[in-house]
């Protein structure tokens, strides 16, 4: 599955801890969030080789912002994701197997307070169809809501990415509109659909699947 897991137009913006906010454990440090097959933990520096690996092959990327284009950029990137969940803007879990980092998941507030937020994913394309993105973004969607405190979580894909809309769908998330032309890659513009999910909504499905979908 793929959807924007990096925005390079971010790195020029200075890091400042939003007014009034208290800080809570997951700005300190990401918890580590276990399912069955997978284990989603804070990134590491050492995950730059195989995050690079996995995310810069022309099936994840058709469709994603550009990733880095080397094993240092992402080692900048992810110092980066480290210094803006310090100040408590934004998350980013790697997915991993054996400790091996093989995509990652990402949530940053839309407003203050995390009221409104996005996510996004990229997962190398060897395990696509795998349940992993299912098991990862169950877990995600657990700690954005009842960690966080997320209220509404959005989340943008290409319309012409079929595998991405699906993966939304299948989540419950809404599709409530389609933002035309959007979306650059390439020198080519896309169209977005806009998805949602409401915090009622994810917690409603949970207990009529019997718990959560881990």
């Amino acid at each position: 599955m793929e959807q924007m897991p990096y925005r390079p137009e971010l790195d020029s913006i200075a890091v400042q801890p939003a007014v009034g906010l208290t800080t809570t454990d997951w700005q300190r440090q990401l918890p580590v969030l276990a399912g069955t097959t997978i284990v989603l933990r804070e990134l590491r520096t050492s995950d730059a080789p195989s995050l690079f690996a996995m995310l810069t092959t022309e099936e994840v990327a058709r469709f994603i912002s550009p990733p880095p284009s080397t094993v240092e950029g992402f080692e900048r990137f992810i110092a980066w994701t480290l210094c803006q969940r310090a100040a408590g803007l934004y998350a980013c879990f790697a997915v991993t197997i054996n400790d091996t980092a093989i995509g990652i998941f990402q949530l940053r507030q839309l407003e203050p307070g995390f009221g409104t937020a996005e996510w996004g994913f990229a997962i190398g394309s060897e395990f696509w169809g795998s349940g992993i993105f299912k098991e990862g973004a169950s877990l995600l969607l657990d700690f954005a809501f009842d960690t966080v405190g997320v209220h509404r979580l959005e989340a943008r894909a290409a319309v012409r990415n079929g595998r991405g809309n699906g993966a939304l769908r299948k989540m419950g998330a809404v599709q409530e509109c389609v933002l035309r032309k959007s979306f650059s890659r390439n020198g080519e513009h896309h169209d977005q659909a806009l998805w949602s999910i409401l915090a009622d909504d994810w917690r409603h499905r949970n207990i009529l699947w019997d718990g959560p979908v881990h």
